[in-house]
């Protein structure tokens, strides 16, 4: 084991969907666990899973001074704010940091996005960032910044870059539900996923690694396009598949949102990640992803 503190204390900033996961896994090791969330409501959530919560909001952190300090390792999945291509939120989470005694080791989840429109390639870790939307711009400027204190600080980071998760109550319905259209299959870019329990472990390993200060692209290494994707949720949920439609007339009926999605492909190699991280994938494609998120 890497440091020479005990690896007891852990705090996870943006204890959600993911958070959640993570916290009762650690919870089963007998590790002592903080969620920090924006609000009460999220609070009582993780309460109620006998997760300690700490309510913080990141735009605001002067109204907790220091509240990140005294914790182990940190897993940080907070998302940067809607706009702008930098992340204030990240730099908050650093200035409220112990410098005396920094984590010994700060995990924290980024985006495929960072590099941008790779035209469909197959694409490892030494692919140069390149992020075409300000998400990728502003998840970019997070890793920089994580980089940058722990290399100050002599603290260890580990950054997963993650594309699409998928799980339980993270899936397409409501959309599918409404019948907004999708890009006709031989116009929609290629797009990588990850189920989200087998992303819960991959965090854990990475925390657990005697490998560091490194990144590593995540996801289930079975890309398909974006439109078969929604396609194979609609079939599994028992719904209509949703109308096409060409790039044209995708600028006229899809949210600026989701037409970001739709400026990048790629295709990503999880071969460093199985083998240095040794994560046995529990959902190795989307065909044994979906058929747990209908089960009762």
């Amino acid at each position: 084991m890497m440091g020479d503190k005990p690896r007891n204390t852990v705090l996870i900033v943006g204890c959600g969907y993911i958070g959640r996961r993570v916290a009762v896994l650690l919870q089963a090791e007998n590790f002592r666990v903080t969620g920090c969330v924006r609000s009460a409501q999220s609070a009582a959530q993780l309460d109620s899973l006998g997760i300690h919560s700490l309510v913080v909001d990141l735009d605001q952190p002067a109204a907790k001074p220091g509240w990140a300090g005294g914790f182990d390792e940190v897993f940080y999945f907070a998302p940067p704010p809607a706009q702008g291509e930098q992340d204030p939120r990240m730099q908050a989470f650093l200035q409220a940091l112990d410098n005396r005694e920094p984590p010994r080791r700060i995990v924290y989840i980024s985006t495929s996005a960072v590099y941008g429109d790779c035209q469909g390639a197959w694409i490892s870790e030494s692919q140069p960032v390149n992020p075409a939307t300000s998400r990728g711009q502003r998840r970019l400027h997070a890793e920089q910044q994580l980089v940058d204190w722990c290399a100050q600080q002599q603290s260890q980071w580990i950054i997963l870059r993650v594309p699409g998760i998928y799980g339980p109550e993270k899936l397409p319905l409501a959309r599918l539900r409404e019948g907004t259209p999708v890009l006709r299959e031989q116009d929609s870019p290629y797009t990588n996923r990850i189920h989200a329990d087998d992303l819960a472990r991959v965090c854990i390993a990475a925390m657990n690694s005697p490998h560091a200060r490194t990144l590593y692209n995540v996801s289930d290494g079975h890309p398909s396009n974006m439109t078969d994707y929604f396609f194979r949720v609609a079939d599994a949920a028992g719904l209509p598949r949703p109308p096409t439609v060409s790039r044209a007339g995708a600028q006229q009926v899809l949210s600026a949102g989701m037409l970001s999605f739709l400026q990048d492909s790629r295709r990503m190699s999880n071969a460093k990640m199985l083998d240095e991280l040794q994560v046995e994938l529990q959902y190795p494609d989307l065909a044994a992803g979906l058929s747990c998120c209908f089960t009762d």
